[in-house]
């Protein structure tokens, strides 16, 4: 089993914007001596580590870690990708073959389509040329965008994290624009998505029967091929735990063959981010 999506923070690095104090959970250190409980108990082996903050810095941090961690798989990081260097941050990057992929903060910039601009064009071809993949973290009014965007490029892997966080829970089914939105990019072969993130976006009293009309939503448009799992530990745990959580995914995918749950638990995060067995 690979966790295709957690992350790790040490808070006096100092270039965290958040975790702040709102989210006193989770507003502390979590490290891999953290995690590597959690997963045993889980059966899980491999982990993808993924950005938490908008800077090279720590992307760096990431690449160490994973360097003196087994159960890394792969770093998701973090690159100016409008900057005039990019191209070179990312080949400098890159020497670590840790890193599999950056993961621009699109939830937190106010332009909706700012990675359709012309100055971030290049180094998306660029990422694509250099195998590298590209975690959208985007919220609903991006898929549009992100839709545009897999048709600009489609040499490049692209995977929707958190299933583009929907409205969830208090009984809310999934409303149309998000349904025909992951139903669109479900069109485009270089898109995946991940299950993760739902817990967080449905709030404390989730249960499953809120999860559910979603995730079955995700897993008929793509397919459990380029559907992955992930935890979204440590935020996960403002409203759940790594354990609550998967085997809340594992009670929403039992009705799918062993094949197509080894493909959501493992195989599809494995392809996608070309995670060596």
């Amino acid at each position: 089993m690979i966790d295709a999506h957690q992350h790790f923070w040490l808070l006096d690095r100092g270039d965290y914007a958040w975790p702040n104090p709102d989210v006193a959970p989770i507003f502390r250190d979590f490290a891999p001596e953290d995690l590597r409980p959690l997963l045993a108990a889980a059966a899980v082996e491999r982990t993808v580590l993924v950005q938490a903050t908008d800077s090279l810095a720590e992307t760096r941090f990431l690449l160490d870690i994973a360097r003196r961690t087994d159960f890394v798989a792969g770093v998701v990081g973090w690159v100016d990708i409008a900057a005039p260097d990019a191209r070179a941050a990312i080949d400098e990057l890159r020497q670590d073959a840790a890193l599999k992929g950056l993961r621009p903060m699109l939830q937190s910039i106010a332009e909706v389509g700012w990675i359709l601009r012309p100055e971030v064009q290049p180094t998306l071809r660029h990422m694509a040329r250099t195998g590298l993949r590209l975690d959208a973290l985007i919220q609903p009014r991006h898929q549009p965008v992100i839709l545009e965007l897999a048709q600009l490029h489609p040499d490049l892997p692209i995977v929707i994290d958190h299933i583009a966080k929907p409205r969830i829970g208090k009984g809310r089914a999934p409303d149309a624009a998000w349904r025909e939105g992951m139903a669109a990019l479900a069109g485009c072969a270089n898109v995946c998505v991940k299950l993760s993130g739902m817990v967080t976006e449905a709030g404390a009293d989730w249960s499953e029967a809120d999860l559910a009309p979603f995730a079955a939503h995700v897993l008929a448009a793509f397919g459990p091929a380029r559907v992955m799992w992930g935890s979204d530990w440590p935020v996960v745990n403002l409203d759940a735990d790594y354990g609550r959580w998967i085997e809340a995914a594992q009670a929403l995918t039992s009705g799918l063959s062993q094949a197509d749950r080894a493909q959501i638990f493992g195989g599809t995060a494995r392809r996608f981010y070309g995670i060596a067995p």
